[in-house]
């Protein structure tokens, strides 16, 4: 089914080289088919991550993918076409898209397609203007606690907490029953973290010994499981503050990378987009007031700013408006 508004060309963000952020400029580009198994999607909005970057340089290119290459594998919207054989959405949803695979270009352009297992109806809770920029760091943040496996009313310690999948984590783990240790970053880092429910907010830019000593009050047996948003020797320290069997999980891409010492273990994880993660994110989404907390947002003609900001430090996530 197609809605009858659709054109066939659309403004896109994309690049025909590899290299800074520069090298993205907007054009127009013919809007692309779908196969049975997709859906064409018209872009609300679109998630800007670190993940884009690779992409943009060349590190990361989805397969398939050929010039002029229209990054973005976050986006929401609502379904402008479905194939014959897509049965989870239909024609005027909205919905949002983690999709890593995308040899028809990403969601930074009007008009994206998708597989439909990488495509889901948009939870109660989320706005489509915001949801753009939820799909992969809350898929990743979501395997992270799969990977540790943790019952509920165990301590888990984010560390990385007030970044773009820190913050989804923060309020994931709290809907599993979990107990949440936040380290943030700064005075700001640590009010979101606060706001978002954490048990005990910290600031990983302070004295580490004073830190560890409010973990340590907090969970007198240390904490069950860190999930580690970032690496490097604040980790390496936090790590003291394990209880005995728990283990450190990070994503990844996390530079540098946790390593394993003697009684911690260390498992690296990748988010997975299917519809049976998709539909627990939604059941755990729709649990609870939820937020996806935008840094700033840029329109589709401010594309190169949006990934020089990417290089600066922010709370929670950058965003794309495209219409």
């Amino acid at each position: 089914m197609v809605d009858g508004d659709v054109p066939e060309r659309m403004q896109a963000a994309a690049f025909d080289e590899f290299g800074g952020p520069e090298v993205i400029t907007l054009r127009i580009l013919p809007v692309p088919e779908i196969a049975d198994d997709e859906v064409l999607i018209k872009v609300w909005s679109a998630g800007v991550g670190v993940w884009d970057a690779y992409e943009r340089q060349g590190t990361l290119v989805p397969e398939g993918a050929a010039f002029p290459i229209v990054p973005g594998p976050d986006g929401a919207g609502t379904v402008a076409a479905a194939g014959s054989q897509v049965t989870n959405v239909a024609v005027g949803d909205l919905v949002y898209v983690s999709a890593n695979s995308r040899p028809k270009g990403g969601f930074y352009a009007e008009y994206a397609v998708a597989k439909a297992q990488y495509v889901a109806k948009l939870p109660e809770g989320v706005s489509v203007e915001h949801a753009g920029a939820m799909p992969t760091d809350a898929l990743t943040a979501l395997a992270g606690l799969d990977a540790l496996s943790l019952s509920a009313g165990a301590w888990l310690l984010i560390f990385g907490a007030s970044g773009g999948q820190g913050h989804l984590a923060v309020q994931l783990a709290k809907r599993q029953g979990l107990n949440v240790i936040a380290v943030a970053s700064g005075s700001d880092g640590v009010a979101l973290v606060t706001r978002l429910g954490a048990d005990v907010s910290l600031d990983g830019h302070g004295d580490l010994t004073q830190v560890l000593a409010r973990i340590r009050e907090a969970a007198p047996g240390g904490a069950d499981g860190i999930l580690a948003m970032a690496g490097g020797k604040t980790l390496d320290r936090l790590t003291e503050a394990l209880s005995d069997g728990g283990v450190v999980a990070y994503p990844h891409g996390v530079q540098p990378e946790p390593s394993e010492r003697p009684g911690v273990p260390v498992r690296a994880y990748d988010g997975a987009a299917n519809l049976r993660q998709l539909q627990r994110l939604n059941e755990l989404i729709e649990a609870a007031p939820f937020e996806v907390h935008v840094a700033e947002t840029f329109p589709l003609g401010k594309v190169v700013e949006a990934h020089r900001r990417l290089q600066t430090s922010y709370q929670g996530k950058l965003l794309l408006k495209v219409s």
